[in-house]
């Protein structure tokens, strides 16, 4: 026994240097290679460009705050420090508060007041997903209800008819996946780009 030792060492180790030789990288670079191949977009990072440039990604949402554009989803991401860094894409997750927990009713009672503040012809209810924050932090999509609640200040901004600014946001809502997996969506990056080009003029 002692003598087959070494032969059953020596057995070991090749066996640990195929399976991590099939397990780390030939299943790695075929999964990859099958991905790049098939779904090449989604693979890179699903990265939008514009004029040339990248200017983000359609999975990742973006702060805008300027009032000519549409503006997505709170963010609850942090940085490092554990400092707010809104849409932070490395440090994914919410901000695990509870309904009933008396900081968040008075986060989304002041966001609320702010929309309105912002939006002053709207005089219905603020959808929710405006006011709270989603848990991977960088939520790309808003709901239909929340791109028309938007619709007469962008209007404004821009010197566009609200009409023309509505047909924008309905040629750029999304249905469900496959017709019946989640809500209509709007992509904010998408929309905002389209506004950039000119589609409501």
């Amino acid at each position: 026994m002692v003598k087959a030792l070494p032969r059953d060492l020596l057995t070991t180790f090749r066996f640990t240097i195929l399976v991590v030789a099939i397990g780390c990288f030939a299943y790695t670079y075929a999964v990859t290679g099958v991905a790049q191949l098939i779904f090449p977009s989604q693979a890179n990072g699903s990265i939008v460009s514009h004029g040339g440039q990248q200017v983000g990604s359609k999975l990742i949402g973006q702060n805008f705050s300027d009032p000519k554009y549409f503006q997505g989803r709170q963010s609850a991401t942090v940085d490092a420090n554990s400092s707010p860094l809104p849409y932070n894409a490395q440090s994914s997750g919410g901000s695990n508060l509870a309904p009933s927990n008396q900081a968040l009713i008075d986060r989304v009672k002041q966001s609320v007041s702010d929309i309105k503040k912002a939006n002053p012809t709207y005089t219905g209810d603020v959808p929710v997903d405006l006011v709270t924050a989603d848990f991977s932090g960088f939520d790309p999509y808003i709901t239909p209800a929340s791109a028309q609640l938007q619709v007469a200040r962008i209007a404004a901004n821009r010197h566009l008819d609200p009409a023309k600014v509505q047909k924008v946001v309905d040629a750029h809502t999304e249905g469900p996946q496959l017709g019946v997996l989640g809500e209509k969506h709007v992509n904010v990056l998408a929309l905002n780009l389209a506004l950039d080009d000119g589609e409501a003029n």
